[in-house]
């Protein structure tokens, strides 16, 4: 289960980094030596074997005193485990924001528009929701003796009692 996690993690870092390279890694071999000053610009232009190399080489360097490391490398090594490609890489392209908001207020002026066009064609509130017909409910309420112990008949009661409009 590891070594699938690991080719997998390996296979995901291997997806992006382009440009031109100026600086090879110090402990490289001779025969492979990938250079990694600029890798932000050079990544997605390389292979996924030569992604590879770069992710191992780095591994390597990695496991020695960092202090002995050149600063290309300390970026590379960032960026390879950091960088915005394969999982990281940005969702919306530049200049999505601009887009997104305009769609929002789209859609949001639409439902604004829908919601007062459909009230508009609502039948008038009813006769007891009137602040008269309320007062009269208080009023009757209180001559019956509705809900003596705690509600509107009550002595000292301070409440609205069925008055809900303002």
């Amino acid at each position: 289960m590891s070594s699938l996690r690991l080719v997998r993690t390996l296979n995901v870092r291997s997806m992006a980094v382009p440009g031109s390279f100026c600086r090879t890694l110090a402990t490289a071999p001779t025969s492979s030596m990938i250079p990694v000053s600029n890798i932000e610009a050079q990544w997605a232009n390389l292979s996924n074997k030569e992604q590879m190399e770069v992710y191992e080489q780095l591994l390597e360097v990695q496991k020695k005193d960092w202090k002995s490391m050149s600063l290309d490398e300390k970026k590379a090594a960032y960026y390879i485990s950091f960088g915005p490609h394969g999982p990281r890489k940005p969702i919306d392209a530049p200049g999505a924001q601009w887009k997104i908001f305009m769609l929002t207020t789209g859609i949001v002026g639409a439902a604004t528009a829908a919601f007062l066009l459909i009230r508009s064609d609502a039948p008038p509130a009813p006769k007891s929701m009137s602040k008269e017909w309320q007062l009269a409910a208080n009023e009757k309420a209180k001559e019956e003796g509705s809900n003596p112990f705690t509600g509107i008949a009550s002595e000292g009661y301070k409440g609205k009692g069925y008055v809900t409009t303002k």
